[in-house]
This record gives structure tokens, sequence and C-alpha cells, in this order.
């Protein structure tokens, strides 16, 4: 076992010749030593070793190299080791070893100690780990090798103190941020843990300044009353005053609950229904036709054979390789998940000539006698119902992205999705009774004269959609009158009820001369009456129309970014309504990383603690790691 001592007459087996110093008259020794040789007492004076940060260094009798290393790397010390050690230094021999000389531990105050326990915090609720992580025997093993001198604070410190602290500090940065919003919108959803508790996630969103859209988790409620209406809406309100939006003209997203709806009504809030929820619903009602029915139970009875044997399933990769196929898993559906029948439908298809292969081989044989593949008839219903539910499923998927605006395009989908579920020729009475039933649930969605209202206003202020060719000439024109009145009015409401002409173009500089002083009023346009609010936004309006329309692939949040001063009435209405989510499944998402951590495992998270882990984990950054110790 090596050894650490200071200096001593004793001389290396390398530098045999060579004699150690006789006495140590510098600072730097306090600093150093030397490792003993293997199994011996013999020093290896080839290099110090450094006690702070136990980095070998070259000895060559002098401590030039190690007092340089000290400047380096420990300046504190450094200043404290240039100059002479004190004449009652105790002689070598009975300078402690690495066994009783351990190195000092870092103060819980000191930088390094404070920058280690910040990166803890955000590894815990960034990834959503337990809190007694920092107990466990592999983390502290970890944080020994890479930092032996830091003492790991306790699960409760993480608990009471550094989580709280970097939450305070992350919250009062999306409040400052929330206050310059003109509009934001929320969207709501309740979920259950595995623990079994229920609990209520809200999520803003909102356009900065310049054009950015924003999303941030502002809280995770427990709700012991049932899920009422009027229990809902007295929940939004509270999070409304508590994160000072309450005066933000707030629009609420959720599923098709009829309780979110009595909510949101009993709020006062301007309610938007989940597209993707729609669709789901829409589908659902597809899936459960009796001959597509049948077809999923017969395809799920294979793909879940498949997955459970670890035979059949190695079959199905020599057959696919044998016949060149991807290597793809076979994919069973979730219920509550419409899109995921789709997917195994449609991944069946993909295998069904491996499946086919793979399936009379006799190790599979053993494993399950009565397990067959789709007869002729069964695959081509199966290729009639993806057909089908197509458009349904790039449908959902577009509705689950999140980087541009959502609401402007339910109304030009919702359309496509009731153009493409019309009948046929050709159609198969299978796709007939998909399609009806599609329309049917559709149609009856979004049928308040409000709900299409914003739908519609939504799509007009996007420039992909501003056309509306979706709608007859006669709808069109409504919206746009909606568009400019509604423009008109945020300007009265901005200017404090004072017509003032918002400058289209900068005002130029007039050069003043003899004929414009005794001309001017006559023949020039001083005296010109400026134009009202409602010819202005008329104008604003029609040269938008105008204007060619932006391609489906741009972002439609950069093109009013450089066409804002160009449509400055518009723009501001814009804000109003781009930021408007059309789905919920922002909110949704939450809960695939929230259900893991409120498990039965972990039942003593306190509400408090499942609302803070879950805020900071999708709002917090390294840039927040200032304030948690």
């Amino acid at each position: 076992k090596e050894n650490l001592t200071r200096e001593s007459t004793t001389t290396s087996t390398r530098e045999a010749k060579k004699k150690a110093p006789s006495a140590f008259k510098s600072n730097v020794w306090t600093y150093f030593g030397f490792f003993n040789k293997d199994g011996t007492n013999e020093m290896d004076m080839t290099h110090g070793i450094c006690k702070v940060c136990r980095m070998k260094i070259k000895y060559s009798g002098n401590t030039t190299n190690m007092r340089a290393h000290l400047t380096r790397h420990h300046p504190k010390i450094a200043l404290t080791a240039d100059g002479k050690a004190s004449s009652e230094s105790a002689p070598l021999k009975n300078q402690p070893t690495l066994d009783t000389l351990s190195l000092a531990k870092l103060s819980p105050n000191s930088e390094r100690a404070k920058k280690i326990t910040q990166s803890i915090t955000y590894f815990i609720c960034k990834d959503l780990r337990p809190y007694n992580i920092v107990e466990n025997e592999g983390f502290s093993y970890m944080m020994k090798t890479l930092e032996p001198r830091y003492v790991i604070p306790s699960q409760r410190f993480f608990a009471d103190t550094a989580v709280p602290n970097l939450y305070i500090d992350v919250k009062r940065k999306v409040e400052e941020s929330l206050s310059t919003a003109e509009r934001v919108a929320l969207t709501c959803d309740a979920w259950t843990s595995r623990a079994v508790d229920s609990y209520v996630t809200i999520t803003a969103h909102y356009l900065t300044a310049d054009w950015q859209l924003l999303s941030y988790v502002l809280q995770t409620r427990t709700l012991h009353e049932s899920h009422t209406g009027a229990n809902i809406a007295n929940l939004l309100q509270n999070a409304a005053q508590e994160w000072g939006i309450a005066d933000k003209n707030l629009v609420v997203v959720t599923d098709n609950a009829s309780n979110m709806t009595i909510a949101t009504q009993l709020a006062g809030y301007l309610h938007v229904k989940c597209f993707a929820h729609t669709l789901n619903l829409a589908s659902q009602r597809a899936l459960n036709l009796p001959a597509v029915a049948r077809v999923l139970g017969r395809v799920r009875r294979i793909t879940g054979f498949f997955n459970r044997s670890t035979v059949a399933n190695h079959a199905l990769e020599q057959k696919q390789k044998m016949l060149q196929l991807p290597t793809h898993k076979l994919k069973t559906d979730v219920c509550t998940r419409w899109n995921s029948a789709y997917d195994m439908l449609q991944r069946f298809l993909e295998q069904q000539p491996a499946i086919c292969a793979a399936l009379p081989s006799p190790e599979v044989r053993k494993s399950s006698t009565d397990i067959f593949t789709l007869n002729e008839t069964d695959i081509g219903n199966t290729e009639e119902i993806v057909r089908a539910l197509k458009s349904m499923q790039v449908a959902t998927t577009v509705m689950s992205e999140e980087k541009n605006p959502t609401l402007s395009l339910v109304a030009p989908l919702l359309a496509q999705l009731l153009h493409d579920t019309q009948d046929n020729i050709g159609d198969t009475a299978l796709v007939r009774n998909i399609k009806q039933s599609i329309s049917q649930d559709l149609k009856k969605r979004y049928a308040s004269t409000v709900e299409r209202n914003t739908l519609y206003t939504a799509s007009a202020l996007d420039p992909r959609f501003k056309t509306l060719p979706f709608l007859s000439l006669e709808e069109r024109q409504e919206t746009y009158a909606r568009v400019v009145a509604e423009a008109i009015t945020l300007q009265v409401s901005k200017h404090s009820g004072e017509e003032k002409r918002p400058p289209l173009i900068p005002a130029k500089m007039r050069k003043s001369c003899g004929l414009t002083d005794l001309l001017g009023q006559t023949y020039g346009d001083v005296g010109a009456p400026p134009k009202s609010l409602s010819a202005t936004a008329e104008e604003e309006v029609k040269r938008y129309q105008e204007v060619t329309s932006l391609a489906l692939t741009e972002d439609p949040l950069s093109w009013w970014k450089s066409h804002e001063e160009v449509y400055p009435f518009l723009a501001t209405l814009a804000k109003r309504y781009l930021c408007i989510p059309g789905t919920s499944v922002s909110a949704e998402r939450v809960f695939s990383t929230a259900g893991d951590i409120v498990t039965a495992k972990r039942s003593t998270l306190t509400s408090e603690h499942v609302d803070q882990l879950l805020f900071l984990s999708k709002n917090a950054d390294i840039a927040s790691l200032s304030k948690c110790v």
C-alpha cells in the first residue's frame, strides 16, 4: 500500500547516488509529499504528490515545479506557501503518512462544493430522479471518485432546501417572462399517477416580443375532490392569480370532456377543444366497428405472441434477414391511443411475409399450436383499414408538433379530413363504414359559433392559410370583417381611446423652401385629415390579402417577425391567436414522466415535491443554477 510522507533523507533506488535535502525550508512541503515504493519504507522521490489534488509533479531537487503547480491550480494556497517554513517544523520521519493525513474536506460554502451541489440538484430535477439517489452506494462511489473531498448532503437537504431554492429562482424568472406576454394560452389536463393519486397539470403558452413561442409548465396540483367543472374552474382561477396572468385574456385548451367545458365557462375563459383528442375520439369510433375490431383482435394476438415468445421472435428475425425485410419489432396497440392501432396494422403488413414464414416453423409451433396468420380476406381488410385511416394518422402527427403554432391548422385540417371521408366510387363497404363513422363524429365537434370563429380567425392570421379556401366566399368575408373589427378594438384599447394612426412607413423629413411656404397649404397634403382607425385597418387587411401566401413548409412566426412593421394592426392581433395551441398534447407529455416519479415506491413524495420536480424538469436549464444552495 502506498503511503504519502514528507521528504526524508532516504534515497530513491532510481537515483541511488542522490541524497534528499537534509532540511525543508519552504512552506511548499506543507502541501507535498512522496509515495513510498511498493512493499518498502523507501520513498519514491522522482515525483512529489500534491496533498490537495493528488497530482504527481516531477521533483528535481527543488520546489520550482511544485510552487508552479500551486500557483496554477491552487492560487489561494500558493499565497500562504510563498515563503519559509517555521523553524519549529517537525522532523520528516515524524510527519504523517497518507493513512493518517486525509485530504481536507471541502467546506459546504466553498465555490467548488456549491457548484457540485447545484449540479446534483439539476440532475435530480431534470432527469426526475428520486431524492434518495444521493444516498445510494453507486452514486456515492461515483462522487468519491470524481471529488473525494466533497461531502454529499443528505436527501433531506435536497428535498427541503436545494430543490425548493431552485424552484423559487426559476419560478421568478418564469413570472417575469409571463408578464411581458400580450396573451397567454393554458393547456390543462388531469392524470392519475401509478400510486393512484389525481393531479391536474397546467402549462402556459405565449409569444415573446420577438415572436418566439414559449411554453412553461406552471403547476401540478392534486385534486382530492371530484373532477367537477366548478373544482377545475377554481383551480384555473387560482393559477391565473398565482402567476399574475389573470389580465392576459386567457384561453384554455382542454380535451372534449364536459367538465372541462363547464370549467372554462365558469372561469370566464375562452375554451378551445384539443384537436388531437378530437381526432382520437373519431378514430376510436371507427376502430370499434365490428369488422375493424375483429381484424385488430386477430393482429393483436399474433403480434402479442411474437413479442412474448423469445423463440418466435428469434425465428421472425431469421426470416426477416432471409427475405431482406427491415428487422423491425412487431408493435402492439395501446387502448388509449388510436394511432398505436394504426402503427400495429402498418407494421404487421410490412412484416407479413416474414410472419407467414416464421409461424409454420417447428420451433415456433412448439410454443403455440393455435396461432395462425391472417387469411387473404383479413389481409385485404387490414390494407383497407390502413388506407382509410391514413389521413387521420397524418393529421394526428402534425398536431403533435410544438415548433409552430397549431390552432391555425385546425380548421384547414378539419375541412380536409371531412373531404377525405366522403364516399368515393369504388369504396368497399368496410371503407365506407370507416369514413362515415369518422365524418359523423368530426361534424359534431367545434359546432358553436364562438369555436368556429376562433378557428377561422387563427387561420386567417396565419400567412399560410390566409386565403381560407375551405370556406365559402361569404364566410371568408365575415371572417375578415371580424379581423378588422377586432384589430380596431385592440388599437383603441392600446391608445386609450384616442384614434392614432400608427406609422406604416417612417415619416420622412420635409425640406422647407419658399415654394412650400407660399403654396404648401393649397397644393400640399398638410391639411389632409388623418385616416381613421377603421380605414387604416381595412387598408392593411386588403394589402395582407393581396400578398402571396406563405409556403406550408415555412414558419409563420418568422414571417410575422419580418412583416410586423408592415402590418402593425394585424401583427398585434396575430400574437393573440398564434400563441394558442390547437392541442393539449404538450400537457399530456408531462404525464409520461410524471407518472414514473409518483410510483408506489416513492409514495412519500408530497404534492409539493411533485409540483416542484415537474416544474423544474420542464423549465430549468443550466443557466438556472444560481440559487439552489
